[in-house]
């Protein structure tokens, strides 16, 4: 890091400026380095913080680095909190902080650099357009270190990021850590009925008879965003994930107030399908449009009906992508039974930086014969995927 550059921690995002915050690659539409991604806006963030969903009170305190130039640039940047807790991170620690506090030490508070309740991938060493990606990248990384070691917690992990990053980290020490997701990946298909046409007869037959199985007793489909997101249209959704938030994570995440910001800030990169029935909504998905993927997050129904969440969550969600042409879809954690249903299974990676030698070591032990499980899980999966042999293409 030369003399004219300095990293500083900043707490909320009411002290970014959000014309700063946009010249970073991935942040904003406009940028010419990478397509655009919802989840590190700073109005997504700073929904996240000002709604009181991701705050010091729930656990997640900010702590988001910042690489400025004397004159005050903001240059580069990582998105950070100090976590009291492991719950909204999708990549489970619970044994490695059980492990270290029945040693004898305190695993929390720890620094988590990753996106609240967001188990997507995406740029997590934040670079400005027109900036020296290969000199600023490792500077963060190090850096990252470096507070960790002056605030005196145990650790570090950042998690979902793309594979690009990976070696930046693991250069400096971190560890890394892999896992698995599915996705679905747009190989220029026209539509639905094109995307059917790669899969085995059988298969194809399956899925066509769940979608029209889903919309039975008088069900329709509508896409909602932009305009379409109304005070009323987030209350009806609310409930919904509330009710279904309630009974699969014991306490949704999200307050009602996020849902109002980011329909004022960001409308036009959501997307609810929303299901009807008999003149009032019933159930509904939230996506996020990005520059090049469709991001899905949670659903939630006030009715259950066969077949219905596969249709809101992931044939409506291939729909939507391939009609505005994005090249993938990615339907968060876990769910091998999106492999039916088109979605391929893809490595996610994160990397931890752990400062006591002894947990690091039992980490590193534990990580490596984790890499090799994850690796010859999606090999096996792979093969079970519903594509005519040959159709498929490696991810």
């Amino acid at each position: 890091m030369t003399d004219e550059l300095s990293i500083r921690v900043e707490r909320s995002f009411k002290n970014i400026a959000p014309e700063s915050w946009s010249r970073l690659a991935g942040a904003s539409k406009t940028s010419s380095v990478l397509p655009y991604n919802p989840f590190v806006s700073h109005a997504f963030l700073s929904s996240l913080e000002e709604s009181g969903s991701a705050t010091d009170k729930t656990g997640w305190l900010g702590n988001h680095l910042l690489l400025e130039t004397d004159s005050g640039e903001l240059i580069g940047a990582v998105v950070g909190y100090l976590k009291s807790h492991s719950q909204g991170e999708y990549v489970f620690d619970h044994g490695w902080a059980d492990a270290f506090e029945r040693a004898g030490g305190r695993y929390y508070p720890k620094l988590q650099c990753s996106i609240p309740f967001t188990p997507a991938t995406g740029p997590r060493l934040l670079v400005a357009d027109g900036q020296d990606r290969e000199a600023i990248q490792p500077a963060l990384a190090e850096s990252l270190k470096e507070v960790t070691r002056q605030l005196g917690v145990s650790s570090a992990h950042i998690t979902f990021l793309p594979q690009d990053e990976v070696s930046v980290f693991e250069t400096d020490g971190y560890l890394h850590r892999t896992d698995q997701q599915f996705h679905f990946i747009n190989e220029g298909y026209s539509d639905h009925d094109a995307f059917l046409e790669t899969l085995a007869s059988r298969k194809r037959k399956a899925l066509k008879k769940e979608r029209r199985a889903a919309l039975e007793h008088g069900i329709t489909i509508d896409w909602l965003t932009g305009s379409d997101l109304t005070e009323g249209i987030w209350d009806q959704f609310f409930a919904f994930y509330m009710d279904t938030g309630s009974r699969k994570w014991g306490r949704p995440y999200l307050t009602r107030k996020f849902y109002s910001l980011i329909g004022e800030r960001m409308a036009d990169d959501v997307l609810l399908v929303m299901a009807k029935r008999e003149g009032r909504y019933i159930a509904g998905a939230i996506n996020f449009i990005g520059g090049e993927t469709l991001y899905g997050r949670h659903w939630g129904c006030i009715e259950d009906h066969p077949f219905l969440h596969f249709e809101v969550c992931y044939h409506q969600a291939i729909d939507f992508a391939l009609s505005k042409g994005l090249k993938r879809v990615e339907a968060g954690a876990q769910g091998e039974h999106k492999l039916a249903r088109g979605y391929l299974p893809v490595i996610t990676h994160s990397a931890h930086y752990i400062g006591h030698q002894g947990l690091r070591r039992a980490v590193a032990d534990y990580l490596k014969h984790e890499r090799e499980q994850v690796e010859e899980m999606s090999e096996v999966l792979s093969e079970h995927s519903p594509f005519r042999k040959g159709e498929r293409q490696d991810i």
